[in-house]
């Protein structure tokens, strides 16, 4: 790294503004790794004094005792971190993410359903000090939503997020249902890792079709008079994205464009790796043996993910937001990797 910031400090460095911001990043990137370790790496270093002070006392000292357990257990997690960011090493890992929601089918209860995680995801978000816009949104006629969209902005969103790429079934007492019965639901996810401008993705006028539409809205709230919702068909692959969230039809079509231009790098990002199947190959049936995680409200409460068998009680809390315990067991399971 010395290096790099010795070649950063010489005359002309910025002759060529792509090359220096390249040097930039990775210099930033090797500070991120350096300087936690550096930090680790000091406090492992007083905890080794510590034990020898406490080798050289008669009696035992319970503050020197307490304070070895409390800084033990900060090192753990510490060295914890390190390693879960070692397994976001995938070259869109650090991306920010595209997340798309769709129910399955069982109309208001499942469009319910796929609410919840849109909003489950907004909190995890929040939570990590992310951004979140929502590029698209389509409400359900009672409740919940038809479909939605989201942009969620911060250092290995995406590295995180793949982790939530399938069907999550859901299994509660409906509020729906006047007999009160116990129901199922399903809903899909999809995540892709936002491209940027200097990432090539051929994308032709010719191969899209674009259509215009009036912007729905929630209970006939903030309803355009004016056609200025834009759908985005590539027809070649099929892959359609539609962005009704801003003011004018130029700004939705410019979202829409960045939305397909990130379905349509994964996609031959997948090809070229060979490390799993075209994206819409891989969306399998919203339904029964397909999901990853199922989310149980009665007659017990307990989120179960099916690919790492990670149990945990409070589903509320996970609801919440509180989804890290249930990523970081996916990716210390499969390396990172998408299962």
């Amino acid at each position: 790294m010395e290096e790099l910031e010795g070649r950063m400090s010489e005359p002309g460095f910025w002759d060529d503004p792509e090359k220096g911001k390249a040097v930039t990043i990775e210099v930033n990137e090797l500070k991120g790794w350096i300087e936690p370790w550096d930090v680790a790496s000091r406090r492992a270093s007083e905890l080794v004094e510590l034990c020898q002070l406490m080798e050289a006392e008669d009696e035992p000292d319970a503050g020197l005792t307490a304070e070895l357990e409390s800084e033990s257990e900060k090192l753990e997690r510490e060295i914890e971190r390190l390693e879960l960011r070692n397994m976001l090493r995938g070259k869109d890992d650090a991306r920010d993410a595209l997340v798309t929601i769709h129910p399955g089918a069982g109309g208001t209860e499942s469009q319910d359903w796929a609410e919840m995680l849109m909003r489950m995801y907004h909190r995890w978000a929040e939570g990590h000090d992310y951004d979140v816009e929502i590029l698209n949104l389509m409400p359900g006629e009672e409740a919940g939503i038809k479909s939605a969209t989201l942009e969620i902005k911060g250092r290995y969103a995406y590295g995180y997020l793949k982790a939530e790429k399938g069907v999550h079934r859901l299994v509660r007492i409906s509020p729906f249902d006047s007999q009160a019965r116990r129901h199922t639901s399903f809903a899909s996810v999809f995540v892709y890792p936002v491209v940027d401008d200097e990432i090539e993705v051929d994308v032709q006028d010719k191969d899209l079709r674009i259509d215009v539409f009036r912007a729905s809205g929630a209970g006939g709230q903030h309803v355009n008079k004016t056609s200025s919702a834009v759908r985005i068909t590539h027809l070649p692959t099929g892959i359609a994205v539609a962005c009704q969230q801003e003011r004018s039809q130029f700004q939705n079509k410019a979202t829409a464009m960045k939305m397909l231009r990130a379905a349509l790098y994964e996609r031959e990002a997948e090809q070229r790796e060979e490390a799993r199947r075209k994206v819409e190959d891989e969306k399998t049936e919203i339904g029964w043996g397909n999901q990853i995680r199922s989310y149980v409200f009665q007659p017990y409460t307990q989120v179960t993910d099916h690919r790492t068998e990670l149990k945990v009680g409070d589903v509320h809390r996970v609801m919440d937001g509180d989804l890290d315990q249930l990523i970081e067991a996916y990716l210390k399971e499969f390396g990172g990797k998408v299962a």
